[in-house]
């Protein structure tokens, strides 16, 4: 179903829109959504209309941002009106609107992240311009204990988990309309209580229960148990009245202070996110390590995303554009620098441009003196950090010398200098039309080869880096052999990898043997017979959980997670089962207990749990 011609919908009006159905009129919602998109035809004053047979038309006028924003804008010309399905089913195949602001969190577009393998400083100062730094007593007499939460937080919380849990519940199969509408109508609440980073999780959690049941490509099972994971981590903890504001997220990115800045281009990320965004991120690292970023994301496609790397930089009338500050540097004066990293444009920013510095230079050099195990352990415990709260964002760049074995299936196989351990390295965007893939094809024709990568690992895999830059290995023979232009570096992104920057005495290579990718602990572990559970969970719902532990597979669940000494994980798997089929009743055969909490919790306990086991192994593959 596409739903190119019908303007963004605030969840608010979707969610009034079902409520005012008849529950006969409900039962038809779902599939009279399915066919609505594709009879819809704009008009000449920029409205959409949806014609439903010859006696209702449905049209849409979005408000000057480009979304329905209030029930006027969505009239039917049925008699029935505003009370209609023909307008509920409009209204339910427009894409959603995105929350007001940000979430504090990351956004969709996975912008915005600092990038060096140090953290972003709030205050941001380099040696051109320290901020002036207190005694220690006078800092821990200004230090501010968070606020807590309101009441109406707590009662906005608690409604948007009790949602989620029977949006849980239901699972893909039964999350219809009706359903989406109640978890949308409790994220609208939870902004209005001011948790906006509630709002973006169960934003993300709709999103992806429509993409799943319209089995929408690149769609995956994981992404959408991860959303929920995360969406019932961060209510439970709102619910429970023992956070903090900090919990709750911004409204808006908060940009402070940060004085005069020296910062240095590292490379270039493209951005083409699911929701309509598409741009591109330079990342940059400081003159005192920390990393920053300069992001140009906006809604566009993959010509946007093509063109953005070469745009001009918006920040202090700076000269530069992105693929120039990539490679060079900016002297930034009045700085403004939020809580992750990224640089923002006020008024009285000024930037002038300077010299690049080479990946073998300092501060660019010390991302890659730094010990892969150690750097990978302070990723690491980064995103455990992140990961208590909905909304995790990418985790910072880490940077190595490696050498390239061969190609395993869409992986380069290579080694960290040093006798370090094997990495896999994967496309960081599958895009066809995006050079990723291409060039890391190229690369593993090339066994031999000595390179310098930068990149993101990948939480989710073991010993799997996702490489944003290529570059030469300072005193290697064998090792790229790029453009002077280049710094020394590709872009994986936007620049393309020719034969003629590879060695000589590494090419005509390609005709080698597998290449055995070495040891992965989370594919050996039997995690993946929990993590099969609860997918299962959440494609089938809770009647799927229940199936699945009656039988000989529940007892084999239990025995094989034993066996591996994952106790706690047989434990959890056991109870979430056991609770998925309790369902007392009464005399009558009316249930008693019709709430989903209770498996909403359980569910919830094995998941967290999978994810920081999952995560320990990761740990492990990269020692």
């Amino acid at each position: 179903m596409s739903t190119e011609l019908l303007p963004p919908v605030a969840p608010d009006v979707l969610a009034d829109a079902v409520e005012q159905l008849s529950a006969r009129l409900r039962k038809k919602l779902d599939a009279a959504i399915s066919g609505c998109a594709d009879q819809a035809s704009a008009t000449a004053d920029r409205a959409v209309e949806v014609h439903f047979g010859e006696d209702a038309t449905v049209t849409l006028r979005p408000g000057p941002s480009g979304t329905v924003t209030n029930a006027e804008q969505a009239v039917c010309t049925c008699l029935l009106a505003p009370r209609c399905l023909h307008r509920a089913a409009v209204l339910g195949a427009a894409p959603i609107a995105d929350g007001e602001g940000d979430t504090g969190g990351g956004d969709d577009s996975g912008t915005g992240r600092a990038a060096g393998s140090g953290t972003a400083s709030d205050t941001g100062a380099g040696p051109e311009g320290p901020a002036p730094t207190a005694p220690a007593a006078d800092v821990a007499a200004t230090v501010v204990t968070p606020a807590a939460l309101t009441a109406a937080q707590v009662l906005a919380a608690t409604a948007l988990w009790d949602a989620a849990a029977e949006a849980l519940s239901a699972g893909v199969t039964a999350g219809g309309a009706v359903v989406q509408a109640e978890l949308l109508r409790a994220a609208h609440t939870a902004r209005l209580a001011g948790l906006p980073r509630a709002e973006a999780a169960a934003l993300r959690v709709v999103r992806s229960l429509r993409a799943a049941r319209e089995r929408s490509e690149g769609q995956r099972l994981a992404d959408l148990t991860g959303a929920f994971r995360e969406l019932l981590a961060g209510t439970a903890l709102l619910a429970s009245g023992s956070a903090d504001t900090d919990a709750a997220g911004s409204a808006r990115r908060v940009y402070e202070q940060g004085g005069s800045l020296r910062v240095y281009g590292l490379c270039r990320e493209p951005v083409l996110s699911a929701t309509g965004y598409g741009g591109v991120t330079t990342h940059l690292v400081g003159s005192d390590g920390a990393g920053y970023t300069v992001s140009d994301v906006r809604p566009g496609g993959l010509a946007r995303v093509k063109g953005a790397g070469s745009a001009s930089v918006a920040l202090g009338g700076a000269v530069l554009d992105h693929a120039g500050l990539a490679r060079g540097g900016l002297r930034i004066v009045g700085a403004t620098v939020s809580a992750d990293g990224r640089l923002g444009a006020g008024r009285g920013v000024s930037a002038t441009p300077l010299r690049g510095v080479d990946w073998s230079e300092e501060p660019a050099a010390a991302l890659f003196t730094r010990p892969v195990q150690e750097a990978m352990a302070a990723v690491l415990a980064d995103g455990a950090t992140e990961a208590g709260g909905p909304g995790r964002t990418a985790p910072s760049l880490l940077g190595c010398d490696v050498e390239v074995i061969g190609a395993a299936g869409d992986s380069v196989v290579v080694r960290v200098a040093g006798e370090g351990p094997l990495l896999r390295l994967r496309s960081a965007h599958p895009h066809p039309e995006l050079p990723h893939a291409a060039n890391l094809r190229r690369i593993a024709e090339h066994p031999g080869l000595a390179l310098r990568v930068l990149g993101r690992p990948d939480l989710d895999r073991a010993a799997t880096l996702r490489p944003l830059a290529v570059g030469s290995v300072p005193g290697a023979s064998a090792t790229l052999r790029l453009p002077d232009a280049w710094k020394g570096r590709a872009d994986l992104g936007y620049d393309r990898l020719q034969g003629e920057h590879f060695p000589r005495e590494t090419a005509g290579s390609a005709d080698c043997g597998p290449v055995t990718a070495g040891p992965d602990p989370l594919a050996e572990a039997p995690l993946w017979r929990v993590r099969r559970l609860l997918e299962t969970g959440v494609a089938g719902g809770r009647r799927a959980v229940a199936e699945a532990g009656r039988g000989t597979d529940a007892a084999s669940l239990s025995a094989r997670l034993t066996r591996a000494e994952l106790g706690v994980a047989a434990h959890l798997a056991q109870a979430l089962t056991t609770e998925a089929g309790r369902r007392p009743r009464d005399t009558f055969g009316r249930l008693t207990d019709p709430s989903a909490d209770a498996y909403a919790r359980a569910w919830l306990a094995s998941a967290v749990h999978l994810a920081a086991a999952e995560r320990s192994l990761v740990a492990a593959s990269w020692s």
